[in-house]
């Protein structure tokens, strides 16, 4: 239950960027304002704050979905597929290594591996699929397996969290990424979700990860079943287990994407809720160091104007995304065009990479190189499949 004693947005606002920490009646009432403009440059100061440096930073990696079989139904996911469907797949192991060799030749450091909760797999599958992209690409950090998916090997190896990072861990896992968590409200999981890790078991999964010395990122999906004092339940969880471990590195927030989906019947959410929700999210996770823009779903420009709205970092070049495709939101860009959005504010771009530790210039110009002739082939392809 939220506090009803309220503030002026004004005076929220003033003690955000005093460096003073936000309640929950606070984040609600900013919430419900309609003033983005003062929520924004409120937003934005505390950014700077944080990160006075002048330069705001991108990274490179590839979304690799290892397998689209799932045995949760989650009414908002338009890319799962049952064990029984014709369309479930399971990335032939040699696709799936050339898929990371095409990622370090254009200048990743990184892969996200993530996949369905597969009913079949035991923890030596996933302990030899480590193994195998570690032993051909030890450079390339593997940022996997979402909590749901972390939960779900508990429950088919009858193992405890710590035992699963443990030995996933000692196979290569380098960090995890903060997908699955939705809103972590129980009441909201269950409208839009059955047979997937519910709030505290999510959390948890975090909890051990850091406590092993882990890092992680964290994330909200918004704009569906919640209330707006859900989404700032959310961030409190988020906060809270922040301050008991420090282990999440960034915080990365998007809105639902309706298309295709069983939830096609909500309201896309809009940039300006979008754009709000991220700026509040800047001044109440006084504790997290990196906001990430979500281009992806937001597109270029307001990818590039969350830059305004707290945030600093412009995400991944994305080299794969099939998720969030699959709901019928298709934003791409080049990194020539995720450079130029952060020169064009005044920024010096910046390659880093998950636990943000900037990339030499070396590799840099590298990867600007490698890119620009990966949408050369493209484009070429393109144009003979046109002729």
């Amino acid at each position: 239950m939220i506090a009803s004693n309220r503030k002026t947005v004004s005076e929220i606002l003033e003690r955000a960027v005093a460096g003073e920490r936000l309640s929950q009646a606070d984040a609600l009432t900013l919430l419900e304002s309609s003033d983005l403009t003062a929520i924004g440059r409120a937003a934005e100061s505390v950014s700077r704050r944080l990160h006075p440096e002048p330069y705001r930073t991108y990274n490179i990696d590839r979304n690799i979905n290892y397998t689209n079989i799932c045995t949760a139904v989650c009414d908002f996911c338009a890319f799962y597929r049952t064990p029984k469907s014709q369309e479930g797949y399971v990335l032939p192991r040699e696709e799936l290594l050339q898929k990371v060799a095409e990622t370090e030749l254009l200048g990743g450091d990184q892969i996200l591996l993530q996949g369905g909760l597969h009913p079949d797999f035991k923890l030596e599958w996933y302990e030899q699929l480590l193994t195998d992209i570690k032993t051909r690409f030890p450079r390339i950090n593997i940022h996997g397996f979402s909590p749901p998916e972390l939960h779900h090997f508990t429950k088919i190896n009858k193992l405890p969290i710590r035992t699963v990072l443990e030995r996933l861990r000692a196979a290569g896992l380098g960090s995890i990424p903060g997908g699955g968590a939705e809103i972590l409200v129980d009441r909201v999981r269950r409208e839009i979700t059955r047979g997937k890790v519910l709030s505290d078991d999510w959390l948890n999964v975090m909890r051990v990860w850091h406590e092993l010395g882990g890092r992680s990122s964290a994330t909200m999906m918004f704009g569906h079943a919640e209330t707006l004092a859900e989404r700032v339940e959310h961030l409190e969880r988020v906060r809270s287990l922040q301050d008991e471990t420090g282990g999440f590195s960034a915080f990365i927030c998007w809105t639902f994407q309706p298309e295709h989906t069983e939830m096609a019947h909500f309201a896309r959410a809009s940039a300006f809720e979008y754009l709000k929700t991220q700026a509040v999210a800047r001044l109440y996770l006084d504790n997290i160091p990196n906001i990430q823009s979500s281009w992806v779903t937001q597109g270029l420009k307001i990818g590039q104007l969350a830059l305004l709205f707290g945030a600093n970092d412009m995400g991944s070049l994305m080299i794969e995304e099939n998720v969030v495709a699959e709901a019928g939101t298709v934003h791409y860009l080049t990194l020539d065009q995720i450079r130029d959005a952060i020169t064009e504010l005044g920024y010096t771009p910046r390659q880093r990479n998950v636990f943000y530790q900037l990339l030499g210039d070396d590799h840099e110009q590298r990867a600007i190189e490698g890119s620009r002739l990966h949408y050369e082939r493209l484009a070429r392809r393109s144009l003979a499949t046109i002729q």
